[in-house]
């Protein structure tokens, strides 16, 4: 088994928690993944797993070496779409990653457009909470991101920009005499930089106002308009739902934020990457600007 397959096998661990899971994600038996990390971790020189009850997890070694496992297999990934994209950009691969709000509300049009310019680009797409799509960039696994502005630990470029305002929403009824002080809150899920910002936002109320979890844009969008409570969200996100009524914007101090979106590459963006950048800049209908 290659040096490749064993980093393969260790992450795939790393991420699902188990021999077992690993094994189903890669599509290989338990032994397998078994044998490939035992010989990573012979290769190594030491302990990257201990045992926890049945099962295993990872030492604090394997934990530092699973870092640099998945920058290593990001950059081969990396290194190969990009030269294949260097000698036929039009046939090329571009690994794109946006938040989730992004992912809903801007990549339908983009990749519709950008694919019917260049219809031979084969595009992966991945879309998480924030903290997620800045860890796979960070780690090469993506080549691309839209989100927010980025970590200031990234090695990264941004290429563009376009307007993007947060704004506290919820039903009519939640209009009437509204104090965000004890409002319900509703929040996005971990990772998430709605969340991260609605949370300072009510760290300055007085008082601790009750909070529900919803998890997702969506989970979160459907309990504010049903009534269970408020929350800060992308105003773009919910355009049609404000100019139906079913939705309103409520005032609060410090709202509505300005929090543009941004497309973020790495410094030596390759050449199908390239082309997603141009012609996002070029279609005026995206609302996207060089930065």
């Amino acid at each position: 088994m290659t040096t490749t397959a064993r980093l393969r096998a260790f992450v795939a661990l790393a991420d699902q928690g188990s021999v077992r899971g690993a094994a189903a994600a890669l599509v290989v038996t338990e032994s397998t993944v078994s044998a490939a990390v035992r010989a990573l971790a012979d290769e190594v020189g030491v302990a990257l797993l201990e045992k926890e009850g049945r099962g295993v997890r990872l030492t604090p070694a394997g934990a530092r070496y699973a870092d640099y496992a998945r920058r290593i297999l990001g950059l081969l990934d990396e290194a190969t779409t990009a030269a294949r994209g260097e000698a036929d950009p039009e046939h090329g691969h571009v690994r794109l990653g946006a938040v989730t709000t992004a992912g809903e509300h801007l990549l339908p049009a983009l990749l519709a457009s950008f694919r019917a310019r260049h219809p031979h680009v084969g595009v992966g797409v991945e879309v998480s909470p924030s903290a997620a799509v800045w860890s796979m960039l960070r780690h090469h696994e993506l080549d691309v991101v839209v989100a927010g502005s980025p970590p200031g630990d990234i090695d990264a470029r941004v290429r563009a920009r376009r307007e993007n305002t947060l704004t506290v929403v919820g039903t009519p009824d939640a209009a009437d005499g509204f104090d965000p002080a004890i409002a319900t809150w509703l929040l996005r899920e971990r990772g998430s930089g709605i969340r991260a910002t609605l949370t300072a936002l009510l760290e300055d109320l007085p008082g601790d106002p009750p909070r529900m979890v919803m998890g997702s844009h969506g989970a979160t969008i459907a309990a504010a308009r049903s009534g269970l409570g408020v929350t800060l969200v992308a105003r773009e996100g919910v355009a049609r739902l404000l100019a139906e009524g079913a939705l309103v914007e409520l005032a609060m101090p410090g709202v509505p934020i300005a929090r543009p979106w941004h497309v973020v590459t790495h410094p030596d963006a390759t050449a199908s990457t390239e082309l997603l950048v141009r012609h996002l800049l070029a279609d005026e209908e995206l609302g996207w600007r060089r930065v």
